[in-house]
C-alpha cells in the first residue's frame, strides 16, 4: 500500500517557483526532472511539485567543499 504523506500546500512548489528559488531557467528544472537529477512530486498524469525542503537537501547535498592550500 502506497505510503501517505501530508505537505503543506505553502510547501509544494510549481517549476517556475522552484527554478526562482533555485535561481536556475524552468528548462533547466524540466530537463533535470527528466534525468531524476532533482527530488520531485508527481501529481497525476502531468502535474509536477517540488517540496522545499527537498529543494533544500539538494542545495546542501550539491555544496562543494573549499581546497585548503
Amino acid at each position: 500500500m502506497p505510503k501517505t504523506i501530508v505537505v503543506p500546500q505553502a510547501d509544494l512548489l510549481t517549476v517556475p517557483e522552484a527554478a526562482s528559488f533555485l535561481r536556475l531557467q524552468p528548462s533547466t528544472i524540466r530537463a533535470w526532472i527528466l534525468q531524476r537529477k532533482i527530488p520531485f512530486v508527481k501529481l497525476g498524469h502531468r502535474a509536477v511539485r517540488f517540496r522545499r525542503c527537498d529543494l533544500e537537501k539538494f542545495i546542501t547535498g550539491s555544496l562543494v567543499a573549499a581546497e585548503v592550500s
